[in-house]
């Protein structure tokens, strides 16, 4: 696997979203929030398959009962891969018909952690829950337009979650019983750098994060400080996910929202899952207990 980053997929994505891979599956599964679509990428064989959903779709994570969860614009839904069908488990927003899911992440006790977003990425409607065991409840974070992540450290103590308008990344104290602490600014993206997009943790407790319209990925330390960018040949990289053998492979996600006839012909890969060698491996998947 070269340390520069190489499709591995071409679908096309409008909008690729949430890469996750699945241990129990061996496979990588990802989204298209625009397209409507979930997709699963096996590397041994390197296959690729995809389901239409029926409206837009956020994130994907595998769950206790050996389906999936997934974050339609609608509300939380089990979706059964062998079927292609869709449950509803729960609808938080019915009050927000404008709003979408758009990332997820599950913590180390089995919670499922999802944000919400102002489709038209105006209002700032967006807001972070946690779904565990039966109960959704909405965190107490301040609302924002566009949320990303969020995601967890590796002892389970740390919440990161992205403002993407904003581009600032925050750090949360997340206390054992799943409420929320105190809040601090972990990074903030530079003017010309593109705009913070989903939020990932490595195995040495760093996290990683994709820059829509940056052409890059970054890799930050537990203190914020900026360790590693990762240049593409396409614009925007949505999120990246550890997988493989010995989670040592990075996927990412990318997008061809926004770029118009030029662009797309100067980006001709763009909307691909791509893979590369982070030099570094993640940490292993939880499952969600809903």
């Amino acid at each position: 696997m070269s340390a520069d980053p190489q499709s591995v997929l071409s679908v096309g994505a409008t909008l690729g979203e949430g890469p996750i891979w699945v241990a129990r599956d061996a496979a990588l599964w990802f989204v298209d929030i625009k397209g409507h679509r979930i997709h699963r990428y096996d590397p041994a064989t390197d296959v690729g398959r995809s389901w239409a959903a029926p409206c837009q779709v956020g994130w994907i994570v595998p769950t206790d009962d050996g389906l999936f969860a997934v974050g339609l614009q609608t509300g939380v839904h089990r979706f059964d891969p062998a079927q292609g069908s869709f449950a509803l488990l729960h609808a938080p927003e019915t009050h927000l018909p404008g709003n979408r899911q758009n990332d997820a992440c599950v913590a180390p006790d089995g919670a499922l952690w999802f944000g919400s977003m102002d489709d038209a990425e105006e209002a700032d409607s967006g807001y972070f829950y946690r779904f565990h065991k039966g109960v959704c409840v909405e965190s107490g974070l301040p609302a924002v337009s566009i949320t990303n992540g969020p995601a967890v450290s590796p002892d389970g103590r740390t919440l990161y979650h992205t403002d993407t308008l904003g581009k600032r990344i925050w750090r949360t104290e997340l206390r054992e019983d799943g409420t929320v602490g105190n809040t601090g600014l972990f990074a903030k993206i530079e003017e010309d750098a593109g705009y913070p997009d989903g939020p990932t943790v490595d195995a040495e407790g760093c996290l990683w994060t994709g820059l829509f319209g940056g052409w890059a990925v970054r890799r930050y330390d537990p203190a914020g400080k900026l360790m590693r960018e990762v240049r593409f040949p396409v614009a925007n990289i949505t999120k990246i996910a550890f997988g493989g053998e010995g989670l040592t492979t990075a996927y990412a996600t990318t997008a061809r929202k926004g770029l118009d006839m030029t662009a797309l012909t100067e980006q001709p890969l763009a909307g691909d899952l791509f893979a590369f060698d982070p030099g570094v491996a993640g940490l292993p998947g939880h499952i969600a207990a809903l």
